[in-house]
């Protein structure tokens, strides 16, 4: 299968211009994504990249978060590209499928970026996450169902998301920039 990395190339640079204190990250994100043509691949050994949703209500004060099953961690919904190198829409179609909800709307600029060291599990070795995160609204019904993927689901107020000193830092930062974002 043949890749065209450009347009994540592109969206990068323009969350470098709408980000200028994230240069640096967005500078690891383009240079991992120029590295090799098996980036977008589970198989790539140092590393691959992964697409998630910050997946808010329909009136943008809750996120729904899994508890999830490998990492036992609350986290964002997402998961591995597995050769597409449509993030936004591997975010779409993970937050489709672990949240069992319908009715969902895709906001295609990058919303957060996180490179995470993902520990040794079995026979899989340590390896990087390049995670590309966008903004999914649920405009239908809320009401989940938790994929094998997950221990739990759960709604949470951004609000205390963003002050919340157990949860994890990549989540409060993602609220705290959904908390500063002008509406519209």
């Amino acid at each position: 299968m043949t890749h065209d990395f450009s347009e994540l190339s592109v969206a990068l640079e323009r969350h470098a211009a709408r980000h200028p204190a994230r240069a640096g990250t967005v500078a690891r994100f383009a240079g991992f994504l120029s590295s090799d043509a098996a980036v977008f691949e589970r198989s790539h050994a140092p590393g691959h990249f992964t697409g998630s949703a910050w997946l808010v209500s329909a009136d943008g004060a809750r996120v729904l978060l899994t508890h999830h099953r490998k990492l036992g961690r609350w986290l964002q919904l997402g998961g591995h590209a597995d050769g597409d190198a449509d993030l936004a829409a591997v975010a779409l179609r993970e937050a489709e499928e672990e949240s069992g909800l319908g009715d969902l709307a895709l906001e295609r600029e990058i919303f957060d970026l996180d490179a995470h060291r993902i520990p040794a599990r079995g026979s899989e070795p340590e390896h990087w996450h390049y995670d590309v995160r966008y903004v999914v609204r649920s405009c239908g019904s809320e009401a989940f169902a938790p994929s094998e993927e997950s221990l739990a689901l759960a709604w949470m107020p951004i609000e205390v998301l963003a002050h919340d000193p157990q949860a994890d830092e990549s989540l409060r930062r993602m609220a705290r920039l959904w908390l500063q974002r002008s509406p519209g």
